[in-house]
Parts: structure tokens; C-alpha cells; sequence
């Protein structure tokens, strides 16, 4: 008879726990489209993170470009393959490191401005 008591409560304590959480999830969609609506600041904050980390990661892009493709050169030139190295080099940057380089730069740069900004 325990063991039927310790289920029925873990599954309310469940219930408990996921209803809390649809009503906490209501309340923060409310909260999306009621006003106030501050347009100029989300702007300037947009364009705050987005358009100037573009420098930040592009040139991140840029040497870990140039040293994938040193290193994928010594690799391929041993095969006579130095024909595919640019290919290669783009496919790995567009499929693979750029997404995560973007992610780390803007992280890094916008939590360092935040900080800078709390600071002051």
C-alpha cells in the first residue's frame, strides 16, 4: 500500500510542478503583449548586440578560416588533394564554426558590455 501512496504522490507532486509552470508560462505570454511597449530602446539594444558584433565576429571567422585552411593544406598536400581544400574550409566554417564562433563572440562581448554597464 506504500508503494501505490509513494506513485500517487510523485505523480501529483508532477502535476503540481507542470501546473505551475503553464501558469507561469500564461503569465509571461500576457506579459509579451501588454503594454508598455518601449520600441526605441528594444531597437537601439538590437542593434546594440547584433549589428556591432558583426566586427568582433567577423574577423574570428576570418582567422579561424585561415588557420583551418593552413592546417587542412599540410593535411590534404600529403594525398595531392590541395584541390579540396577551400571546399572543405567552407563547409566546416558555414556548417560548423561559424554558427558556435557567433554564439561565443556575442555572448562573450554582449555579457562583457552588460557588466561594463551594471559597473557604472
Amino acid at each position: 500500500m506504500r508503494f501505490v501512496q509513494a506513485i500517487g504522490r510523485a505523480f501529483l507532486t508532477l502535476l503540481n510542478t507542470v501546473g505551475r509552470l503553464v501558469i507561469f508560462v500564461a503569465a509571461v505570454g500576457a506579459s509579451l503583449v501588454r503594454p508598455p511597449f518601449y520600441p526605441r530602446q528594444l531597437g537601439r539594444q538590437l542593434v546594440q548586440i547584433g549589428y556591432f558584433s558583426l566586427p568582433v565576429v567577423g574577423l574570428t571567422t576570418v582567422f579561424t578560416g585561415m588557420v583551418l585552411a593552413l592546417q587542412s593544406y599540410t593535411g590534404f598536400a600529403r594525398f595531392n588533394a590541395e584541390s579540396a581544400v577551400a571546399t572543405v574550409v567552407v563547409l566546416s566554417i558555414t556548417r560548423e564554426l561559424a554558427p558556435v564562433l557567433a554564439g561565443l563572440m556575442v555572448a562573450g562581448r554582449i555579457g562583457a558590455a552588460m557588466a561594463a554597464e551594471i559597473g557604472t
